[in-house]
């Protein structure tokens, strides 16, 4: 019987998360690691190999979209972008704030979203518990009032429409205003920062002699062009087309890419509703093949390991990193993943201002939680923080009450 378009795109996004979560498990590709590397070590191996993964997307996107009939357009419309990642409705604070939770959750709750569903599959328990805690923070979001009332109805906002601008994305907003902004612009834009951040990357020579980390960089990053060939190219476009005539309209299909927090609150949705088959959406597909990747890798490579809490305040802090996770990761409309590499490879200016929060949140976590583990009962969290701003350039040095550690 010959699969229908949908469950062609669906089976295909699968085959890809399943390579996906393979070689992230095998490359230790961690956004949390790349992070907590250069703050605690000083290395930036995993953080170049995140770069990596956004630099290839960012071309592999205009490529697809130049030479292979892809739509990257559809990514900036309400209707079709899942999320609209270039909406030129540009509420700024969301891509602030939702990165900070982000990046103070996935610290808390020892990994991101993606590592998060690594992690289930080489047999770590507390990975299930982040991901169901995840998924509750991330359901409020989406189900519920609770993002509107606690956060969207203050947040301030800037229509880039209003100046004559179609979308959010950098393109755009540098080349509008001279008066060469168009498809062309667009790509040598990503050509030329896609290029700029693989130079800096392949400067270090630590980074070009680890075949995982060029493994990792490079894969992730295909990977997401994958999934955006498949939802904007012929096929996707082609589901778009035919879903107005169809009886059972399939949730949340459109134009989109790998998202590790938005499944989370899929799939509370898709068992509440009965496991409609409408309902089985490709975000939720995805985070099931890498599962299923990293299974296969972890079980191959004899690297299955079974773990548990070690104790109430470790239980405590992944409950709390989880619900974060989800909570910053709908508000800032993806992860580490979803925005820092995915929507980073629309160009969509929110996508970066979320990859810097991110990395902020979590830089400050790590080192408050290293200067109350070394002052213990003396640090107060008040000085702990602002030990740690000034650590990172972000306070004067004079504010600080605690010595450097």
């Amino acid at each position: 019987m010959e699969l229908l378009l949908l469950q062609q795109i669906l089976l295909a996004g699968f085959v890809i998360a399943l390579v996906l979560g393979a070689v992230t498990c095998k490359t230790s590709f961690c956004t949390m690691g790349a992070v907590s590397d250069i703050v605690n070590i000083g290395d930036s191996g995993r953080m170049r190999a995140w770069l990596c993964a956004m630099a290839t997307a960012v071309i592999g996107v205009a490529l697809i979209d130049w030479l292979a009939g892809a739509d990257l357009s559809l990514a900036d419309d309400g209707a079709t972008g899942k999320p609209p990642y270039g909406t030129p409705v540009f509420v700024w604070p969301r891509y602030i704030l939702g990165g900070l939770l982000f990046g103070v959750g996935m610290t808390l709750a020892s990994g991101c979203g993606n590592k998060t569903l690594v992690r289930i599959g080489g047999g770590n328990l507390k990975s299930v518990v982040v991901f169901l805690m995840m998924g509750a923070g991330a359901y409020l979001m989406i189900y519920t009032n609770f993002g509107y009332h606690l956060f969207l109805r203050w947040m301030p906002s800037v229509d880039f429409a209003a100046w004559g601008l179609a979308s959010q994305g950098v393109d755009e907003l540098t080349g509008r205003p001279l008066g060469i902004a168009g498809a062309w612009w667009s790509r040598i834009t990503a050509l030329i920062i896609g290029a700029a951040v693989l130079a800096w990357v392949f400067r270090s020579r630590d980074f070009r002699s680890s075949f995982d980390n060029q493994l990792g960089g490079f894969a992730v990053g295909a990977a997401v062009v994958g999934a955006w060939y498949l939802t904007t190219g012929p096929m996707g476009r082609g589901l778009l087309d035919e879903i107005a005539f169809l009886d059972e309209i399939p949730y949340d299909a459109g134009a989109q890419s790998f998202t590790f927090v938005k499944p989370s609150a899929h799939l509370y949705y898709y068992i509440q509703e009965g496991f409609a088959s409408n309902l089985l959406t490709f975000a939720l597909v995805a985070a099931f093949g890498v599962v299923a990747g990293s299974f296969l890798y972890s079980a191959v490579s004899g690297n299955f390991r079974i773990e548990w809490f070690a104790g109430g305040g470790d239980l405590a802090r992944h409950l709390a990193g989880g619900f974060l996770m989800g909570v910053g990761g709908v508000l800032s409309l993806g992860c580490t993943f979803g925005q820092a590499i995915t929507g980073a490879s629309t160009l969509a200016l929110g996508s970066f201002i979320t990859f810097a929060a991110i990395v902020l949140g979590a830089a400050l976590t790590m080192k408050v939680q290293y200067y109350k583990m070394v002052y213990e009962d003396d640090a107060t969290f008040a000085g702990a923080l602002v030990a740690s701003l000034a650590d990172l350039r972000l306070a004067p040095a004079a504010w600080r009450k605690l010595d450097r550690v």
